[in-house]
């Protein structure tokens, strides 16, 4: 095995065109994130916090950046996502402004936002260039929070899979104390990290597939077959998915990793951004309105 740690994490565009195929279907089938969503928002009634600037990351259809407008109604609400399909939904929600960015390449300027929340963002990108894009480009009060999936995630899919082939079907997820780690050692200070599981339960293997491909969760891990899946390999995954059949019932685990950090005081100057990088200060981006 490759000792690169990134090596089965989602390719970029692969994911963005996921996402965009996922947007009319994502909100009838984002359980997960909708769980993870709102038990993000219950940590940010225990912080003291008086945000101007809040930067929704990975905003998908915009709901978080929405729950962060109704806890600060006052805030400058940034819904950010590289699915232009996925902000259109974003860009209905009255007092938030669509922008189409890359979390990992965030066109801000360093010290600009006082909260970065990012729900379940992590599994489609670097942890790392993430983390770093937290640290530049909060203000020296600045929380980042976020959500993501622990490595047991979807472990009845990996045995299934097991049992038929040894390629990739199933991402990469960081453990939470490899997270911890790598939000310190990209600039954030002082992160909290909790884990909790949360079962899932399906009547049929064509519910769980209709409902992975729904939020946008195929398989686009780097080291995934390129070819079609064959119909005896079908078949042999279907059933060793049936075997982990509890109760009448296909069980599907989520570890659900819950976090924050603080922005250090010591964050990345403004010279240390990336050649051909621009950057916009937040007081000059506009907010851009659907016509009728």
């Amino acid at each position: 095995m490759s000792s690169d740690p990134f090596q089965f994490l989602p390719e970029p565009h692969a994911a963005r065109r996921a996402f965009d195929r996922a947007a009319g279907t994502f909100a009838a089938a984002s359980v997960v994130h909708d769980e993870a969503r709102e038990r993000l928002l219950e940590r940010i009634d225990f912080m003291k916090l008086e945000p101007r600037v809040a930067v929704d990351v990975g905003a998908g259809h915009g709901a978080g950046a929405a729950g962060l407008r109704a806890r600060f109604p006052g805030v400058r609400v940034l819904s950010i996502d590289t699915s232009r399909a996925m902000l259109c939904s974003a860009e209905r929600r009255p007092g938030l402004d669509a922008i189409a960015a890359d979390a990992e390449r965030l066109p801000l300027k360093d010290g600009t936002a006082d909260l970065i929340f990012a729900n379940m963002l992590l599994p489609w990108s670097r942890p790392d260039g993430v983390f770093r894009e937290a640290a530049r480009t909060m203000t020296s009060r600045g929380l980042f929070l976020f959500a993501t999936l622990g490595p047991d995630t979807l472990e009845q899919l990996r045995r299934a899979w097991a049992a038929v082939d040894d390629r990739v079907h199933v991402h990469a997820f960081y453990d939470m104390h490899d997270l911890g780690d790598l939000a310190v050692a990209s600039g954030l200070a002082e992160p909290v990290v909790d884990v909790d599981r949360i079962e899932l339960t399906y009547r049929d293997v064509d519910s769980v597939i209709r409902d992975l491909r729904s939020c946008g969760a195929v398989n686009l891990a780097a080291g995934r077959r390129r070819s079609l899946t064959g119909r005896t390999r079908w078949a042999g995954f279907v059933a060793a998915l049936e075997r982990e059949r509890r109760n009448g019932r296909i069980p599907l685990t989520i570890e659900l990793i819950l976090g924050h950090a603080w922005a250090h005081a010591e964050r990345r100057s403004a010279s240390s951004r990336r050649p051909g990088e621009a950057a916009i200060a937040v007081a000059d981006i506009g907010v851009r309105r659907r016509s009728s």
